[in-house]
């Protein structure tokens, strides 16, 4: 089963929605801003995609330049930040099994929906 991390308010998400709509592979959607994960979950999902907590931050947003930049922080405090505040992950996120990326551009999606 397919996952994605969805935000309503963004293109770039409903691009992603109606592009695995379109595969034809069942998906199930993690409306984040209202369900927002755990900091636990958000390891998990750092692992799985591969990267560093800070790379999934969305660093042009208000809150993160109100409250966090140019500060250092911690992996844990990034993910902290994260939780307290979901709009700073990236997305859309697109998580299959023990793999993830973020899908932009929406073609890497196929990555994870090939295996």
């Amino acid at each position: 089963m397919i996952t994605v991390f969805h935000n309503t308010k963004c293109s770039k998400s409903r691009e992603c929605l109606l592009f695995l709509e379109q595969s034809g592979q069942p998906y199930e959607i993690v409306e984040y801003l209202k369900q927002p994960p755990t900091a636990e979950e958000l390891q998990l999902l750092i692992q799985k995609l591969g990267i560093k907590p800070i790379e999934l931050v969305r660093r042009k947003e208000s809150v993160w330049k109100d409250n966090f930049e140019g500060k250092t922080l911690r992996n844990a405090q990034i993910i902290r930040a994260m939780v307290k505040y979901p709009i700073l992950i990236e997305r859309p996120i697109v998580i299959k099994g023990n793999k993830a990326v973020i899908a932009r551009p929406l073609e890497r999606a196929i990555t994870v929906m090939e295996d």
